[in-house]
């Protein structure tokens, strides 16, 4: 994931395989939890993705995107959900999780060592 600000087309692309901890606008970092996979597992994401934009229009393409409203959390309600390989980050304005390790490189790295 790239660093900047998530974008609610990205959000959108993404919202059937997840449900997000964030809403459109949110700075956003590499290794930030930003939401939960329906699967098992991490599913590594770019929620900093924007349309491609063109010359042309086309007519009716542009739809608006309909979002489901980001899960919001308390600090118990992250205490309970975090892994082993995540940490809880405290703001005053925000409760982010993120990754211990926050390269998705270092991830692989560690696994591959205590394996």
């Amino acid at each position: 994931m790239l660093d900047g600000e998530s974008v609610a087309f990205a959000l959108g692309n993404l919202q059937e395989r997840s449900t997000f901890f964030i809403a459109p606008g949110v700075p956003v970092y590499e290794g930030m939890v930003v939401g939960e996979n329906s699967r098992q597992g991490d599913m590594e994401v770019n929620v900093c993705k924007g349309k491609k934009l063109t010359n042309m229009r086309a007519s009716g393409s542009d739809d608006n995107v309909l979002l489901e409203p980001p899960k919001v959390m308390s600090l118990e309600d992250a205490m309970g959900y975090i892994a082993d390989d995540e940490l809880i980050e405290v703001t005053p304005k925000s409760i982010r999780l993120r990754k211990r390790l926050l390269t998705a490189s270092d991830r692989k790295k560690a696994s591959r060592a205590s394996a």
